[in-house]
C-alpha cells in the first residue's frame, strides 16, 4: 500500500473516517471507477476494515454504475461482516437491486430488514410500481405505517411509467385531498402524462404549481415546457421559459426547448435557442448537440455546429457522431457522412445502420451490402432497421431473396422487415412473391396495406389495388392520407370516376378535407376522368394551396385544351400567391399553350422562365416551345431556339421539329434535323421515310426515290401499316 493513502502515523479509525469522506467525495463527483478502486484498496488493507459507511458508499456506487457483479460481492461481504442489518447498508442494497431491476432480490433484502424506514418502504414500492407490479405495490402501499410525499411519488411515477394514467391522476387527487403537499417530483410525474387531450388538466396543474410556489424549481419548469410542447402549444412553452428566472434555467431547460422546437419542425427557432443558451454562458451538452443536429437542414450550418461540437470535446461521443452523420445524410452529403463514420473509434449499431441507410437513400446497393458485411465481421448483430435499409437499397431480386432468407434465419421477421420485403418485391416486379409475403404477415399495420396497394399500382394492377383497399376498409385499421392519395391516383389512371367520388366522400366524412396532398390528388383525379369543373371546385374549396395545387390545375386546363384558362391561372398564381412557379409549372403552362396554339403567350412565358426566374430549360420545356412554334409554321424561330446557348439536342425535341418540317414542307431545315437525328437514332428507317416524304412534297421525286432505294438496300424498309379490322 502507498503510504500517502494509508499513513501509519494515524490510528486506523481516523484513517477510515478520512477514507470514507474521500469515498463520498468521489461519489458526489461522479468518479465511480476511482471510488470502487479506492474501496478495493481499503478492503485489501491489512490494517483497515471497511465499516457500514464504507460498504454503503461502495454499494451506492455499484447501484449508480449498474455494477451488479461487484455489488453481489459487497452483499456477501456485508452478510459475513454482520452489516446487513444496518439501515445504511440495507437501503443501499435495496437501491442497487432496484436499479438492476431485480425485484426478487429487492423483496428478499427488504424482508430481512427488522425495522424498515421510510426510504426502505419507498424503494421497495418504487421498484414494484416501476417494474409493472402495480397490484403488489398497492398492497404494500396499504400496509405502510406512514405515507409521506416520497411514497406517493413512488406510486404515481410507477403508474405513469406503466401507462396507468387514470390511476396516477387518482393518486394525485387523493394525496392532495388528504393534505399531503406535492413536491417538484410529483408535479413532474403528473405533467409527463398531459398530452393533447389533457391540455386543460395540464393548465390546471400549471396553476397549482404557481399557487404552491414551485415555479422556481428547474425540474417543474422543464416539465411544464415539455407538457406544452407535447400539446403543441409553442406559445405557452415560450411563456413558461421567458417567465422563469434566468438563474433557474439550466442546461436541461434549454435542451427541453430545443428538443421541443425540433419535434414540431421549428428548426430555425431551435437554432436561435441554441444561440441563446450560449449567450447565457451555459455549455451545450451531448443532448443539446444531438437535438440541434436534428434541426439542421443546411449543410453549411451543419458544418458550423459540427465544428463547435468537436471544439467542445464531443469528438468521440457516439451519440453526437451519430446525430452528425444523420444530419449530413439528410443533406445528401454522402462523403462527409462516410468520413465521420470511418473516423469513429467507437461505433454502435445505430452508427452502422445510419451508414447503411445513407447508401440506401443514395440507391447504392453494393456499398450498403459491403458495410453490412463489415459490420457482421466485427461481430455487430443487425436488427430490423439494418435489414429494412438493405431491402430499400437492393438492386436485384436475388439480393432481396438472400436478405429474406437471412431475416428468417435470424428470427427478425418483424413487421418493419416484412413491410420492407413487400415493398422490395413490388419494386422488382415480383408481385406474386409480394402477395405471398403480405398474406404471411399476421399483424398487418397500415404501412403493410399501403405497401401492397402501391405495389399493385406500380406493377400495372389497378383493379387488385382497389380490391385490397376494400379489404382494408373491412379491418380495424383506417386509411391515412398516403392510402387515400394512392387510391385517387389509381382512380385517375383508369378513369374510374365512381370509385374516385366514393373516396372523395370518405375524405369529407372522415375529416381529411384540410389535407393539401389529398386536395391535389382529387383535383388531378377529376381532371384525368374528364371532369374539369369538379377539379376547379376542389381547387376553390381548398383552404390552403401549395405549388402542386396550382400546377395540377394548370395541367388540368392543358389536358382539356383550355390554353387561355391555363395562362390566366398561371398569371393568377403569380399575382395573388406568395408561391413562386417551379419548373413543373412552366412545363404545364407551355404544354397548354402548345396544344392551344398560343404563340404569343407561349413565347412570352418561355422567355419569362429564362430571364425573370433564371430556370435552365429542360427537355420538356424545349419540346413544348418547339412543338408550339413548329405546329404554327414558325420554323425559323424554332430553329433559333434550338441553336441557343441553353439547348442540348435531344431526340424528342428534334422529332417535334422534324414533324413540323414535314407538315410545312421545309426541306432545308428538314435535311438538317434529319442528319442530327440519324447521328442519335442509328439510321432509324422512320427518319428516311419522313425525309423522303418531305422531298416528295417539295416535288423532288428523284431524291425521294433515291432515299427509298437506300432503305431497301440496307434492309431497313419500314413495315407498312395494317388494320386489325378485316373488310
Amino acid at each position: 500500500m502507498k503510504s500517502s493513502l494509508f499513513p501509519y502515523s494515524k490510528f486506523p479509525t481516523e484513517q477510515l473516517i478520512e477514507l470514507n469522506q474521500l469515498l463520498a467525495k468521489l461519489l458526489r463527483s461522479n468518479r465511480y471507477l476511482e471510488s470502487l478502486k479506492l474501496f478495493t484498496q481499503i478492503h485489501s488493507s491489512h490494517s483497515l476494515r471497511p465499516d457500514q459507511y464504507t460498504l454503503s458508499t461502495g454499494l451506492t456506487t455499484c447501484a449508480i454504475n449498474r455494477h451488479v457483479t461487484f455489488g453481489n460481492q459487497l452483499h456477501a461481504h456485508a452478510i459475513r461482516a454482520g452489516f446487513k442489518s444496518c439501515s445504511h447498508v440495507a437501503n443501499s442494497l435495496l437501491s442497487m437491486y432496484a436499479k438492476a431491476e431485480d425485484l426478487t432480490s429487492v423483496k428478499c433484502v427488504f424482508g430481512e430488514i427488522e425495522y424498515p424506514d421510510a426510504y426502505s418502504w419507498t424503494t421497495l414500492l418504487s421498484a414494484c410500481s416501476r417494474l409493472g407490479h402495480i397490484d403488489y405495490g398497492f398492497q404494500l402501499f396499504d400496509q405502510m405505517p406512514k405515507r409521506n410525499v416520497a411514497v406517493w411519488n413512488a406510486m404515481i411515477t410507477g403508474c405513469a411509467e406503466n401507462l396507468h394514467k387514470d390511476v396516477a391522476f387518482y393518486l394525485f387527487r387523493e394525496m392532495y385531498r388528504i393534505g399531503v403537499r406535492p413536491d417538484n417530483y410529483t408535479f413532474a410525474s403528473i405533467l409527463s402524462l398531459c398530452f393533447m387531450e389533457l391540455l386543460d388538466y395540464g393548465r390546471h396543474i400549471h396553476s397549482l404549481v404557481i399557487k404552491t410556489s414551485f415555479l422556481v424549481k428547474p425540474s417543474v419548469i422543464n416539465s411544464l415546457i415539455t407538457m406544452y410542447f407535447n400539446c403543441q402549444c409553442v406559445a405557452d412553452a415560450y411563456r413558461v421559459f421567458e417567465e422563469a428566472d434566468a438563474a433557474v434555467r439550466d442546461c436541461i431547460t434549454y435542451n427541453v426547448m430545443i428538443d421541443g422546437l425540433v419535434s414540431l419542425e421549428r428548426n430555425e427557432d431551435a437554432f436561435l435557442m441554441f444561440r441563446k443558451m450560449q449567450e447565457a454562458y451555459l455549455s451545450p451538452t451531448e443532448l443539446t448537440f444531438v437535438s440541434v443536429m436534428s434541426s439542421c437542414s443546411s449543410a453549411i450550418l451543419g458544418h458550423q455546429i459540427h465544428a463547435q461540437s468537436i471544439k467542445m470535446g464531443f469528438f468521440a461521443c457516439v451519440a453526437v457522431n451519430n446525430a452528425t452523420m444523420t444530419m449530413y445524410s439528410s443533406c445528401n452529403e454522402l462523403d462527409q457522412t462516410r468520413i465521420i463514420f470511418e473516423r469513429m473509434e467507437e461505433k454502435d449499431l445505430v452508427s452502422w445502420n445510419i451508414m447503411i441507410s445513407t447508401y440506401s437513400q443514395a440507391i447504392l446497393g453494393t456499398p450498403a451490402i459491403l458495410i453490412y458485411m463489415e459490420m457482421r465481421r466485427r461481430g455487430i448483430k443487425p436488427d430490423e432497421f439494418t435489414y429494412g435499409s438493405l431491402l430499400a437499397a437492393s438492386d436485384s431480386q436475388q439480393i432481396v431473396e438472400m436478405i429474406h432468407s437471412l431475416v428468417f434465419k435470424n428470427g427478425l421477421m418483424k413487421i418493419e422487415v416484412s413491410n420492407a420485403l413487400v415493398s422490395a418485391y413490388c419494386r422488382h416486379g415480383e408481385i406474386k412473391q409480394a402477395c405471398r409475403t403480405f398474406l404471411e404477415i399476421s399483424n398487418k399495420n397500415l404501412i403493410t396495406w399501403n405497401s401492397i396497394i402501391s405495389g399493385f399500382l406500380i406493377n400495372g394492377c389497378p383493379l387488385q389495388a382497389l380490391q385490397h383497399f376494400k379489404q382494408l376498409l373491412n379491418t380495424e385499421l383506417k386509411p391515412n392520407v398516403n392510402t387515400l392519395s394512392l387510391i385517387l391516383s389509381i382512380c385517375g389512371s383508369i378513369s374510374s370516376l365512381s370509385h374516385g367520388e366514393q373516396v372523395h366522400s370518405y375524405i369529407l366524412l372522415h375529416g381529411f378535407s384540410s389535407e393539401i396532398s389529398l386536395g391535389n390528388a382529387l383535383l388531378t383525379m377529376y381532371a384525368k376522368c374528364g371532369y374539369l369543373e369538379s377539379s376547379l371546385r376542389v381547387f376553390n374549396a381548398m383552404v390552403r394551396r401549395d405549388i402542386i395545387s396550382w400546377n395540377a390545375l394548370i395541367s388540368a386546363y392543358a389536358q382539356h385544351g383550355k390554353g387561355k384558362e391555363a395562362v390566366c391561372c398561371f398569371e393568377a398564381m403569380q399575382s395573388s400567391s406568395e408561391i413562386k412557379p417551379d419548373q413543373a409549372t412552366f412545363t404545364a403552362v407551355l404544354s397548354a399553350c402548345s396544344h392551344a396554339g398560343l404563340i404569343d403567350d407561349g413565347t412570352r412565358i418561355f422567355y419569362l422562365m429564362l430571364n425573370d426566374y433564371g430556370f435552365m430549360p429542360t427537355v420538356d420545356h424545349f419540346s413544348c416551345i418547339v412543338d408550339l412554334l413548329g405546329r404554327n409554321g414558325y420554323l425559323d424561330e424554332a430553329e433559333r431556339i434550338i441553336k441557343g446557348e441553353y439547348f442540348e439536342s435531344h431526340s424528342n425535341i428534334l422529332w417535334s421539329l422534324f414533324s413540323a418540317c414535314a407538315a410545312h414542307g421545309d426541306l432545308k431545315l428538314g435535311r438538317t434535323v434529319a442528319s442530327l437525328l440519324l447521328e442519335r437514332e442509328h439510321n432509324d428507317p422512320s427518319i428516311y421515310v419522313l425525309l423522303s416524304n418531305i422531298y416528295a412534297a417539295a416535288g423532288q421525286w428523284e431524291e425521294a426515290a433515291n432515299l427509298r432505294d437506300i432503305i431497301r438496300k440496307n434492309g431497313k424498309m419500314k413495315q407498312p401499316g395494317c388494320s386489325w379490322i378485316s373488310s
